[in-house]
Formats: C-alpha cells, sequence, structure tokens
C-alpha cells in the first residue's frame, strides 16, 4: 500500500532539512562528487535566490515509524500460539501499548518526500526535488503539476543533459526541448526545456 502525501507551503523552519534532502537527493544521482563542500553554497543560493522570489511547495509523505520491537513482517503461519504470545508479553513489557509511546498503533509521522521552487513571475521551474526512495511515485508527477497550478502560463527549466531520468520524466509531462545552454555554476552543457500552456 503506497504512502499518503501531502503538500504544503515553506515555512523558514523547513530550510535545514530542505537542504538536506537536496545534497542526499544530488548525491544518490551523482556519488562521485563531493557534495557535502556545497552545502553551504546551497544554503546561501537557497536563501537569496529562492526563498525571495520562489514559490516553495513542500510534498510530506506520512510514514508509520518502525520500531526493532515489531516484526517488519508477520511470523511464520507455523509459528505456535504461545510463542506468538510471548512475542505479544515482550512487546506489552516495553510499554509499546501506553498512549503516546512510539509503538502506538495508528501513529504516523511526518517526513519531507520532495519540494518544487518556481516562480510565477519568470515562468522558472528551479528545482523538483524527490527522495530518492520516493523515485517512482507521484511525489514529483504531483509537485510538477502544483508547479503548473502555480504558473499556468508555462514553466521553463535547465537539466543536465546526462540527466536521462529527468529528461524522460519532463517530456513524459509535455516539456519539449528549447536549446543549449549552461550551468551557470558548473559549466556542464545542459538542455533547455519548455511547457506552455494549451
Amino acid at each position: 500500500m503506497a504512502n499518503k502525501f501531502s503538500l504544503r507551503p515553506y515555512t523558514p523552519a523547513d530550510e535545514d532539512v530542505a537542504i538536506e534532502l537536496w545534497r542526499r537527493t544530488w548525491a544518490q544521482h551523482y556519488p562521485h562528487i563531493d557534495f557535502d563542500e556545497r552545502v553551504d553554497w546551497w544554503r546561501e543560493r537557497w536563501r537569496k535566490e529562492l526563498v525571495p522570489v520562489a514559490q516553495i511547495v513542500m510534498a510530506e509523505v506520512e510514514e508509520q515509524p518502525h520500531s526493532p520491537l515489531i516484526p517488519a513482517h508477520s511470523p511464520p503461519r507455523s509459528q505456535s500460539g504461545s510463542a506468538l504470545a510471548q512475542q505479544g508479553a515482550g512487546i506489552q513489557q516495553e510499554g509499546s501499548h501506553r498512549a503516546g509511546s512510539p509503538l502506538s498503533r495508528g501513529r504516523t509521522e511526518k517526513k519531507l518526500a520532495g519540494f518544487v521552487t518556481v516562480d510565477p513571475k519568470t515562468m522558472y521551474l528551479d528545482q523538483i526535488v524527490v527522495a530518492p526512495e520516493h523515485w517512482g511515485s507521484d511525489v514529483a508527477r504531483t509537485l510538477l503539476d502544483e508547479a503548473k497550478r502555480l504558473s499556468p502560463r508555462g514553466l521553463d527549466l535547465l537539466v543536465n543533459k546526462d540527466n536521462f531520468r529527468a529528461i524522460r520524466f519532463y517530456e513524459k509531462h509535455g516539456f519539449v526541448y528549447a536549446g543549449e545552454d549552461k550551468n551557470p555554476v558548473s559549466g556542464k552543457p545542459v538542455s533547455r526545456m519548455t511547457w506552455r500552456a494549451p
């Protein structure tokens, strides 16, 4: 069963977790680059270039906290009833059924699954960042749909030419190639892609 996720506006309290997700995602995609060295630069860019002009929307996923006291899977069918009772008793001895306990049934916590930054005035979509564990889910598509809602006239973006996964994703959702460009920081070649409202 897929985790539920929701969108909400960015708040200043999100800065650290957003930047860490940004770093972790790029480190996963380009493991040969030391992105730890770029965190200060990212923070400066976040504060001075993105937050003042962009609409930033956070995607949060509701997750059930995992505890080592609760098996991640059901016990084998052959396990005896007394063994199950002992297992359950052991959990109760740890106090897992007390109200407010991290092992209480039904308790969920929200974790950042991704974010999008878009400037509706310039129609520039600077970042869609999705946590690697949510790649292939609906998080990226939902964030892109939100960017289109915030900038209904259209969107422009730059994407690294070797980021084939991202290029396929944008093409699938109506973006077209609009020419060559260079990354202003690394100087690496990038593709400009654009989407315009029908």
